[in-house]
């Protein structure tokens, strides 16, 4: 005779009965496969961010060069997770890079209020000025590795075609015709120039821009209208 507490028992349609709880534990609604695979992705995402953080933090805080262990270390997890998500230590300076861009293209790419020439340049000076101070650690640490790496090797040549194009959009024909005075200015707004006040001279911000301003006009003043 079956148990009538037995799953069996239910099964064969006692009704009157309540279903045993194992055969309850059995009938909890399980995960659909999307939704667990939805959660997957969004861990994997988020652990994704975390490594890239650490990188950015690392960086920032002036380890221009941090190894795959101390970027795990940073990020909260194991270092086989950091090469889990990035297979090299390139592909994690490439998200980087990814990063660094959208947070400058809006302002490269923002028009200028003034209107003629010179007072553009000027103006981009300036807008340079913000955007080197905060890339500079990032800037450094991938110039660092570029000679390691043919994508950042090419991602610092698309930068310097990226300053020269940018400054060229704005500057007359005549002015681009001379290729001394235009390359003097390209120099004089250029990263590594500012790098070298700030990194290398030592100089605070307000003094390596005084510096900047003064090579600029200087250069502005020996082109003729």
């Amino acid at each position: 005779m079956l148990d009538a507490a037995s799953p069996i028992a239910y099964a064969m349609g006692r009704i009157d009965m309540k279903p045993p709880p194992s055969l309850i534990s059995r009938r909890q609604p399980q995960p659909l496969p999307d939704q667990a695979l939805d959660g997957r992705h969004l861990r994997s995402r988020t652990t994704r961010a975390k490594i890239v953080s650490a990188l950015l933090t690392l960086v920032r805080e002036g380890d221009v060069a941090p190894g795959a262990a101390r970027v795990a270390e940073v990020a909260g997890v194991g270092l086989r997770t950091v090469f889990r998500h990035f297979d090299e230590m390139e592909s994690l300076y490439r998200e980087m890079a990814e990063v660094i861009e959208a947070q400058v293209m809006p302002i490269m790419l923002k028009p200028f209020e003034a209107t003629g020439w010179r007072d553009r340049v000027r103006e981009m000076a300036d807008r340079r000025i913000g955007i080197y101070e905060t890339i500079m650690p990032y800037r450094i640490s991938s110039s660092i590795k570029r000679f390691q790496s043919e994508f950042l090797m090419q991602g610092y040549h698309k930068q310097l075609q990226l300053e020269r194009t940018s400054l060229h959009a704005i500057l007359p024909p005549a002015v681009i015709a001379d290729a001394p005075a235009a390359s003097a200015i390209e120099v004089t707004i250029s990263f590594q120039c500012w790098r070298r006040l700030r990194h290398d001279q030592g100089l605070v911000i307000d003094d390596a821009r005084v510096v900047i301003h003064r090579l600029l006009e200087a250069m502005l003043a020996s082109i003729a209208d």
